[in-house]
């Protein structure tokens, strides 16, 4: 694949993140997909056989970005596990509290969404939020052992804190303030205590 099939395909993706955060997966048509990228339909399909493909595709590159960020956000020197998990969700605090804050996370815009519509994009959001679970469940376990962080069940913890986020995230969506995020903190500052 030569440069320009591959920067054709990632600024697809790249507007396809754009306009599915801001509008869902089922509401944004083809055409508009296409019109907003400027890129004609035979190039689309050159890609991918299909919106639900595409979907996936876009969903995979998400989680692969997400999780390389929060890789290396969990691997900053000169902090113990706990100060890495509460910068982490304090950037998730900031991303969803803050005047310029965005509200692009996928798994929150499109998992009720599309669990249902398709199969193929349901199990790429699984796969994905397990995926983010088991680096917060690693850093759990750090710090039980560099004495950071209280000895608990680091699975259990790990996904309650996930849960915990995700549920606070979507309120925040509903109510359009910052109350529910900031009950989030309050509660992982109570569960990281030490």
């Amino acid at each position: 694949m030569n440069a320009k099939h591959q920067d054709t395909r990632q600024h697809l993706l790249d507007t396809g993140r754009d306009i599915l955060a801001a509008r869902g997966f089922s509401s944004v048509g083809l055409s508009a997909l296409l019109q907003q990228a400027g890129v004609p339909k035979g190039s689309f399909y050159h890609y991918f056989k299909s919106k639900e493909q595409f979907g996936q595709a876009l969903l995979e590159h998400y989680f692969s970005q997400y999780l390389s960020e929060l890789d290396a956000l969990f691997s900053q020197p000169g902090q113990n596990s706990r100060e890495r998990l509460m910068a982490y969700w304090s950037e998730w605090q900031h991303r969803y509290c803050s005047p310029q804050g965005r509200s692009d996370c996928l798994v929150v815009k499109l998992s009720a969404e599309v669990a249902d519509l398709s199969e193929a994009m349901r199990l790429t959001l699984k796969t994905g939020t397990d995926r983010v679970i088991c680096r917060v469940q690693d850093c759990i376990e750090a710090g039980v052992i560099d004495g950071s962080l209280p000895a608990q069940p680091p699975a259990q913890l790990a996904t309650s804190l996930y849960q915990l986020w995700l549920g606070a995230s979507l309120l925040t969506k509903l109510h359009r303030d910052d109350r529910h995020l900031n009950l989030a903190m309050t509660m992982t500052r109570q569960l990281l205590a030490n």
